[in-house]
């Protein structure tokens, strides 16, 4: 009995002490906004496939050896939008719909995992490929009752005295809730002792880079987000740019370590657009910030917990919808997303005045592949045809709208009957309450492996680096 005692113990002491006893020094919480289990085994098929090969080839995060699901459902709703599922990862409690670090009543403020880190001492970062004061972000660093609340919740950033802030720019810097004009935020970072960068140049060339800093995008682009991945060009500000950066800045003098929040937030646009072939691409963009985290991980593998998971699923997307033989390779013959096709389709329509059927079909073909490497059937044909006539000749033109475009119908319709064809199916426009997959490596990386529900991710991060969430 002694001898069973004394295994016992040691069992313990060896498998279970240390999981109490170490502490993760560098945290990084990687959120793909709208990135369900399916979002990923899409992109993982297609990548297969691309190489004609009937299995899957692995982003870098699905290779982490701890996997659970969380649930994702908000405080008053059944399906969470950003705002209460942003919350939820972030200070680990429940709110309603629409609000922002705060109760459900829009009175009380919830601290985040990101305050609880800094308040051990350790560097903080918050950045994302959309705008910096977008739901997700905003739920690490500010306490509004109302997401729109986009000029208020900036200027939280005064406030949050976080150390790296990175994104495309900010909505309303100028604009408060009641639409009046109100003094710019960026004169107040400034005096706050904030470094506003504008590109990745500029951040280059930066000399001093443990300043506290906001790294945008350049002048002149947009301010709601970076480019589509698959729209992008080899120079263009990417996410993988900014998780680079902010890296780098927040290693500087950090000696207790630091936590760094990383958003893929355009994964949502393209669901909510039911673009699939955009959807793999910022998939893959996410992955490309993940495997600078693992790098870094490889670098410091006793220090360090990387945790990747999702506020929710969009669009509820199927893979697979009738044949037993997927065709997800033919997505790959889409070179623009919703939003540029519709430019493109809009562009034809603008320049020629008398442009042809044909001419349509040519444009078509060079960006979707319908037409020319993918055969059309004579269904589709007439819809496209349909709406070429109601748009081109008679001259009413129709959109297709979503939470973040206004879409050309014609440009719609041809993605639709591409997603379809390449065996994809949607339920919908918007969110849905699809489990949010998590993974996990490195300290406290065990805690884990395990049905959830989201508001323990932060709890459990807590745990893993002994911050205090309360």
């Amino acid at each position: 009995m002694k001898k069973r005692f004394l295994f016992f113990f040691l069992f313990i002491f060896i498998h279970v002490f240390p999981a109490f006893s170490q502490e993760a020094k560098y945290i990084f919480y990687l959120i793909g906004d709208g990135m369900g289990l399916n979002q990923v085994n899409l992109t993982e098929i297609h990548r297969a496939e691309i190489e004609n090969r009937n299995s899957t080839v692995p982003l870098v995060f699905t290779q982490f050896p701890h996997v659970g699901f969380a649930s994702t459902n908000s405080l008053s709703n059944g399906v969470t939008d950003s705002g209460a599922g942003g919350t939820a990862l972030a200070v680990g409690k429940k709110t309603k719909n629409g609000v922002i670090g705060m109760d459900s009543t829009g009175t009380i403020p919830y601290k985040s995992i990101a305050y609880a880190a800094k308040e051990k001492g350790k560097k903080v970062g918050i950045i994302t490929s959309v705008s910096i004061d977008h739901a997700t972000p905003a739920a690490f660093y500010a306490h509004q009752p109302n997401r729109n609340m986009y000029y208020e919740i900036g200027k939280e950033i005064i406030q949050s005295n976080f150390d790296f802030f990175g994104g495309s720019n900010f909505l309303k810097p100028e604009t408060a809730v009641d639409k009046k004009t109100v003094p710019s935020l960026f004169p107040m970072f400034e005096k706050a002792g904030y470094k506003v960068l504008k590109g990745k140049e500029a951040y280059a060339k930066h000399p001093n880079k443990s300043d506290k800093i906001i790294l945008m995008n350049n002048d002149g682009t947009a301010k709601e987000a970076l480019k589509y991945a698959i729209d992008q060009e080899p120079n263009d500000f990417k996410l993988a740019d900014i998780t680079s950066a902010a890296i780098n800045s927040l290693q500087q003098n950090s000696t207790d370590g630091f936590f760094l929040m990383i958003e893929g937030g355009k994964i949502d646009w393209a669901c909510h657009a039911n673009d699939a072939a955009t959807t793999i691409q910022e998939v893959l963009d996410f992955n490309s910030a993940a495997e600078l985290v693992y790098d870094f991980y490889k670098k410091h593998p006793d220090e360090t917990l990387i945790v990747v998971t999702a506020d929710h699923e969009t669009g509820g997307l199927g893979i697979g919808n009738g044949s037993s033989t997927l065709q997800t390779k033919l997505l790959s013959h889409q070179k623009v997303s919703h939003t540029e096709l519709s430019r493109a389709v809009g562009n034809l329509r603008k320049n020629n005045a008398k442009a042809s059927w044909e001419d349509l079909k040519s444009l078509l073909s060079v960006h979707t592949g319908l037409f020319a490497g993918i055969e059309v059937n004579e269904t589709d044909n007439k819809a496209l045809h349909d709406a070429y006539q109601k748009s081109f000749v008679d001259h009413q033109n129709e959109t297709a709208k979503s939470l973040y475009a206004n879409d050309d119908k014609i440009a719609a319709l041809s993605i639709a009957i591409l997603n379809r064809m390449g065996s994809i199916a949607w339920a919908s426009n918007n969110h849905s309450a699809a489990y949010a997959p998590v993974y996990a490596i490195g300290t406290g990386a065990e805690l884990f492996n395990q049905k959830m529900d989201n508001t323990d991710i932060p709890k459990k991060i807590a745990i893993a680096a002994k911050l205090n969430l309360d």
